[in-house]
């Protein structure tokens, strides 16, 4: 782990009540809605490395499936939606994102996936199906590790993996994370958003949510910083920055400037989005294409204050 100064805090409240040996209460139930997993091998280690988590771990029969870039046919990628609802693991966890579910959107039962209980968990492509689930029911779902890149690869993160067990497990109260050149925020509101590109994928379609005085947080990776802004740029006349108590900023990764940017990185977009949007921006989340990223409820109302260079999520204001 990196030195504590810069690491996100996070404080959390035990039940006193040991839900081990339980598998009803915290299994997992995998499977592949989105891209087609390149390595397979990388299953069977991502889902080791979750029973070793205390997690009973089972995997969806089309898991592995190839259609072209798919893991498996439209029909098929259906059909391990609805699987996924009748077992009886209670966390749905995409195995990985990629491309795939925007083209089934229309024919997923959003009701029946509301009505499961089930929790579902995923990023990346898998907003959409965290959006699409929210605009249609209201219903709160997750966003965070996604088996393959977060428990299937040469090391596991070891606070990626305890933020994601204490947010399922209900006790993750309060995530605080370094947050330099935050605009003042303190509120409440409703907690939406993950990969920009899916987010805007989305707009003017009935699985966009329209959420008011929301916190919308955002990432993306490979997109340089015009593409960015051009996004955002969508969002804004839309009018659906103006509508939020804060926009925070996760991270941005793996994109390319060029000669004709001319000196325009990510800060300008940051400057920009500050002084035509006027929306208090925060940046700074732990949350992206990274090794490092905190899980979060979406759909939930949270509240949000930055102070002295610090920003703080909290997730859970229930009296004790």
């Amino acid at each position: 782990m990196s030195s504590p100064e810069h690491d996100p805090h996070h404080h959390h409240h035990e039940h006193g009540q040991c839900q081990c040996g339980q598998p009803d209460s915290s299994g997992i139930y995998l499977f592949s809605p989105s891209g087609h997993l390149m390595e397979p091998q990388r299953l069977e280690l991502a889902s080791q490395r979750l029973k070793q988590q205390g997690f009973a771990v089972d995997i969806d029969p089309d898991a592995l499936a190839v259609h072209e870039r798919f893991a498996g046919t439209d029909a098929q990628r259906l059909a391990a939606v609805q699987r996924s609802l009748q077992q009886p693991q209670p966390i749905v966890m995409a195995t990985r994102g990629g491309y795939g579910l925007s083209r089934i959107l229309g024919q997923i039962d959003w009701r029946a996936v509301a009505d499961s209980g089930k929790r579902f968990v995923g990023m990346s492509d898998f907003t959409a199906f965290n959006l699409a689930l929210l605009a249609q029911t209201g219903a709160i779902s997750y966003t965070g590790p996604t088996a393959i890149a977060d428990f299937g690869g040469e090391e596991t993160d070891e606070l990626t993996t305890e933020l994601f067990g204490e947010l399922m497990r209900g006790e993750l109260e309060l995530f605080s994370f370094e947050s330099e050149d935050s605009d003042a925020v303190d509120g409440h509101g409703v907690l939406w958003g993950g990969n920009l590109a899916l987010v805007c994928s989305l707009l003017g379609t009935p699985y966009f949510p329209q959420v008011d005085g929301g916190i919308l947080f955002l990432e993306d990776v490979g997109e340089a910083p015009y593409r960015v802004e051009r996004m955002l740029t969508q969002l804004w006349h839309a009018g659906v920055l103006n509508r939020q108590m804060a926009v925070v900023l996760g991270r941005f990764t793996a994109y390319k400037t060029g000669a004709s940017d001319n000196g325009f990185e990510m800060e300008s977009v940051v400057r920009w989005l500050r002084e035509t949007v006027k929306v208090p921006v925060v940046t700074g989340l732990p949350y992206g294409h990274v090794e490092v990223k905190v899980s979060l409820p979406i759909g939930q109302e949270v509240g949000l204050a930055t102070e002295d260079g610090m920003a703080y999520l909290v997730l859970d204001e229930h009296e004790h």
